[in-house]
């Protein structure tokens, strides 16, 4: 039986990679889960707000019901606390999904180019090779965005630009005076994506919303993946001024966020102490790794989020030592950084463990 042919540039494709599943490694080691240490998916290891947890036990009553497709009451809640309006803001099955909307209404199959930093997170050149739409890496300056380099690339053809602060897996920021006089002179024509799905974690954050509430071509993706420990449930939000998200809000799947998906969002965001408990953990934990990788004379790109990227000799051998171990961490061949690994941020018993764990792994110092 002869089959239908695929379009080249969706063949031709390489999936998403995510980090490995706490089952199948237990599984495969011979492990409980209860023994698996996940450090690979940058996940908050202190789980959901209990608020939250709540409110999706309180919503499995109604799972006969659709849920509000237009995600009223969190589309309210998300623009109170930016001091923005609804109109403002644009509800995704996890940020992931705001950078499809985009794609979907600002580009053109073959047509225009997309930028984005080399080492940058993988999706945005998934999404234009799915999209079938030319990508430009911009080569970085030592694991950080060079906004010169992006703003010689800046041309009448670019429809999108995406720049990740933090940056993953790198997990560097961009300073806030070069992203401010970046994002002042950037040209009209294309449209920039502000990723900011770990701007909980880093102090002085950019003024972002500030530039949506100017009317800046402007999209800034947040998640409740992170912080908030939703990442299960896939929800987060952009905001862009109501011109451009009303764009995006045609681009959106009906139905496209859950009913639980939306309570617990909304929960968890009014629970503003179980964010602090993450980011004071985040806070020691990373300060702590880092400490272990000078120790340990380790090269590695210090943080500013919930993970480290660290040079390991063979980040793939690595990866699966540590498996064996109860340890899941995540290898970088697929950013093209086989030597390299990140770690994410665990409890303090997790980092134990993978302070225990690794130095059996590395090459003998000469």
């Amino acid at each position: 039986m002869k089959l239908p042919v695929p379009n080249p540039h969706v063949s031709d494709l390489r999936p998403y990679e995510p980090g490995r599943p706490i089952t199948d490694v237990a599984r495969e080691h011979g492990l409980q889960p209860s023994q698996i240490a996940k450090l690979a998916s940058n996940e908050n290891p202190l789980g959901p707000s209990p608020r939250a947890l709540q409110a999706i036990r309180d919503s499995l009553e109604h799972a006969h019901l659709y849920p509000d497709g237009a995600g009223i009451a969190l589309r309210e809640a998300i623009a109170r606390t930016h001091g923005l309006t609804p109109d403002h803001v644009v509800l995704g099955c996890g940020s992931n999904e705001i950078i499809e909307f985009c794609y979907h209404a600002y580009t053109h199959p073959g047509q225009g180019r997309v930028l984005a930093s080399a080492y940058a997170f993988a999706v945005y050149g998934l999404m234009a090779r799915l999209f079938a739409v030319p990508f430009e890496e911009v080569p970085d300056r030592n694991f950080h965005h060079d906004l010169a380099g992006f703003a010689a690339r800046l041309r009448d053809d670019v429809r999108l630009v995406f720049l990740a602060s933090p940056n993953n897996p790198t997990g560097t920021r961009i300073p806030n005076a070069e992203l401010t006089a970046f994002v002042e002179k950037f040209p009209a024509g294309p449209l920039l994506i502000l990723d900011e799905a770990y701007h909980e974690f880093i102090p002085e954050p950019p003024p972002s919303v500030s530039w949506v509430k100017e009317g800046r071509p402007v999209v800034v993706l947040r998640t409740f993946s992170k912080v908030q420990g939703l990442a299960a449930l896939r929800i987060g939000y952009g905001l862009a001024r109501p011109e451009i998200a009303a764009v995006l809000q045609k681009s959106r799947q009906p139905f496209n966020t859950s009913a639980p998906a939306q309570v617990a969002a909304l929960a968890g965001l009014a629970d503003t102490d179980h964010v602090r408990k993450t980011v004071a953990l985040t806070d020691a934990g990373r300060d702590r790794l880092h400490a272990f990788l000078k120790q340990h004379d380790l090269r590695f790109i210090p943080g500013t989020a919930n993970y480290v990227m660290v040079e390991v000799g063979d980040g793939d051998a690595v990866f699966h030592a540590l498996q064996k171990q109860g340890i899941i961490v995540r290898p970088l061949r697929s950013y093209r950084l086989p030597t390299w690994i990140r770690i994410s941020i665990g409890t303090p018993e997790q980092m134990a463990r993978l302070e225990k764990a690794l130095p059996q792994l590395l090459p003998a110092k000469k």
